[in-house]
Order: structure tokens, then sequence, then C-alpha cells
């Protein structure tokens, strides 16, 4: 009947932020004097004499002249210099008419150091939703009417709204890797965050792809939709990813991928080696460029002493070619207008820790652009 909400953080450069202060917090501050309205809070503390010892001292009662301790088993939450202070700057309450057998703290409304309050452990369904509420949220939101259709463990878009405030800012990226009914991309997008989503499974399709374009035309209003007065707006893109260019050979050797034909390992290398890939008509070792003067040239072949002349002799002096191949049998410093990598070791090299990297080759999946044209930075 309860979830649970693990938290990571990779450094301390994250600090969690405080949420908004709820409404009923206030009805706490039922108190007033000259100073304004104040709330009580204990004034002794969870250790007994023996382990505070300088936080076990009489305080004298101001209306009936006698000393007042604390119980044996707990200590006064300030220490005697603190309490003077506290008596000269008025914070002590004695009750209404000053007959309290204990003394209270004051702690005043106007004083708070932010109008925001820590994010407790337990959420109650009254704060962050339930996943029966957000399953019908879905169900409502993408008109289905069979329960076989229904996503089973959709979050609340109140649960997302409550982490993603907590754990982020307007305009931060919120990657959610499963995910599933689309409900994180749809809150930080209502929410001011760039998001990325990535899922598998055909949830893509049949969930999260109507379910944001009812989003950004505004027809969801639903979920946090009133409570954030979201209106429409905005757009994605959305990609298909590639198989890895690189996979290991029986022997655990680096090799090309048998997926990626010419065309693919071409485009892919561009992208990857940071060139524009753009065929030429003329010489068909213009593949793509960075400048006017400096293009790549992608082949799976093994090239000779021979074959690295003529391309050296056609590239010419005053252009410059990266040649990416499987293997070469020369001295490339022969050569000062060609730069040769092998695709793997050039590959690997980009790699963190040498695993293969997926980021290089995304094939843009048909949408239609008018409905989703990118209007502001999402993902």
């Amino acid at each position: 009947m309860h979830d649970h909400v693990l938290v990571y953080r990779k450094s301390g450069l994250w600090q969690r932020n405080l949420l908004p202060r709820p409404e009923g917090k206030d009805k706490q501050y039922r108190f007033e004097d000259e100073k304004g309205v104040f709330r009580t809070s204990d004034y002794t503390c969870n250790k007994s004499a023996e382990e505070r010892p300088n936080l076990y001292y009489p305080i004298i009662h101001p209306t009936t002249g006698e000393e007042v301790w604390p119980s044996k088993t707990r200590a006064w939450a300030y220490s005697k210099e603190e309490h003077l202070r506290h008596m000269n700057e008025g914070f002590i309450y004695w009750g209404k008419n000053g007959t309290a057998k204990i003394p209270s703290f004051k702690r005043y409304k106007h004083l708070l150091k932010n109008t925001g309050i820590v994010p407790q452990t337990l959420w109650t369904h009254e704060f962050a939703g339930h996943t029966d509420g957000a399953r019908k949220e879905v169900r409502k939101l993408l008109e289905s009417t069979s329960i076989t259709n229904d996503f089973v463990t959709p979050k609340p878009e109140t649960l997302i709204r409550q982490v993603l405030k907590v754990a982020s800012n307007p305009g931060d990226l919120i990657v959610d890797s499963f995910a599933g009914s689309g409900t994180t991309g749809a809150v930080a997008h209502k929410m001011g965050r760039r998001w990325i989503m990535v899922e598998l499974g055909d949830h893509c399709e049949t969930h999260i792809v109507p379910r944001m374009r009812k989003v950004i035309e505004g027809e969801d209003q639903g979920g946090i939709s009133k409570s954030v007065n979201w209106q429409g707006g905005g757009g994605y893109r959305y990609f298909r990813l590639a198989p890895s260019l690189l996979k290991k050979d029986n022997r655990g050797n680096w090799v090309i991928n048998k997926t990626y034909n010419a065309e693919m390992l071409s485009e892919a290398m561009c992208k990857h080696m940071g060139f524009i890939y753009a065929p030429s008509q003329q010489h068909y070792w213009m593949q793509g460029y960075s400048t006017e003067s400096d293009f790549v040239y992608v082949t799976t072949g093994s090239l000779s002493h021979e074959q690295l002349r003529v391309i050296s002799d056609e590239v010419g002096e005053h252009r410059s070619l990266l040649i990416c191949c499987k293997a070469f049998m020369a001295d490339a410093e022969q050569f000062p207008n060609l730069t040769i990598r092998k695709i793997p070791q050039a590959i690997l090299n980009k790699c963190e820790r040498d695993h293969d990297d997926y980021s290089f080759s995304l094939n843009v999946l048909p949408e239609d652009e008018e409905e989703h044209d990118i209007e502001q930075d999402s993902l």
C-alpha cells in the first residue's frame, strides 16, 4: 500500500530545495504580542542531566519566583547564556496569564529565515497523490476505455511535482530513463524544466507521444496543470537510438558492427568526429567537412601506400583530409595533408573508460513538424 522514493546525489554540489509552506502551516502561529505573531516550541531537549550537565540548571519563574527544573530525563535546549539572552529579548513564553509550569520559546513568523519547509520523509497521498488517481488521470487524458490499455503503475503528477520542487530548479534538465507513461516529462514540461525521456517499450507510441501532444497543445488540463496555470506551448524532438557502432568479436577485439552499411557508417563517423555529413558527387573521399578545406573519408577497407598516395595527390596542398579506415599499410607521416585513424581506436578514444558510446548516431522518426516545432529548449 505504499512506495519508496530513493534519493541519491553524485556530489555535495547538489542541495535539496525547501518546499513551499502549506496554508495550514501558518495556523500554528496563533499567539500574538507587541512584536508580532508567533508560535511556541519546547524549551527542553531529549537529553538527560547526565548527558548534558551544562543544560541542566534552574530557571526562576517570573510569577511565583520559584526555581523551575526540567524533568530528570530531559535538559533545557539552551545554555544559561542563551537563556539570559532570550529573557532580555523577550523570547520566553510562560503562558497567556504567565502561569505555565515551564517556559516555551517564542518563534515569530516575521523572523523566519525562509518561507519554505524542509521536506519530510513521509509523504501522504494528500500531499503526493496515489497510483489509483494517477491511473485515472492517464486514462482520461488518453481517452482510454479499456483496462487492458492502462499503464499498470503510473506515478501521480503531484508526486513528480513535489520531487522536482525538491530536486531541481526551472531550466534544469530532467532525465527519466524508464519513461513509462511519460509522467515525468509531462510534469517537467509544465514546470519549465527541460527533459529527456527514454523508453524501449511500446509505451512511447501508445502513451508518451499522445500525452505530450496534448500537453503542448494545452489540451491536458488534468494533473498539475491548473495549479501551475499550464496553457500549453513548447515542443520536443523524437529520436530512435541507433545500435552500437562497435562490438567485440570472438577474440575480444573491438570491430565495426555489421549492422552498419557504408552510408550509415560514414554518417555516424562524421557526427562522432565533428564533421558535417555531406557526400560529394565529384570526389568519393569527400564524405563530410568541418571547414571549407577540411574533409573526412570513412571506409571499411584497408588502405595501401599507393592508395593513400593517390588520395593525397587529389586532396592537394591547400586541403586536409581525415581518413577513418579499418586498417592502413603505410607511413602516415609521408602524407602531410592526410590524418589517418583506425575506426575502432578513434571511437574508443572518445568513449569514457572505453565504454561504447550510444550518442553519436540518432535518426529522427517521422513526425508532424508543424505540431512539434521546437519553440523552447525541450528535448
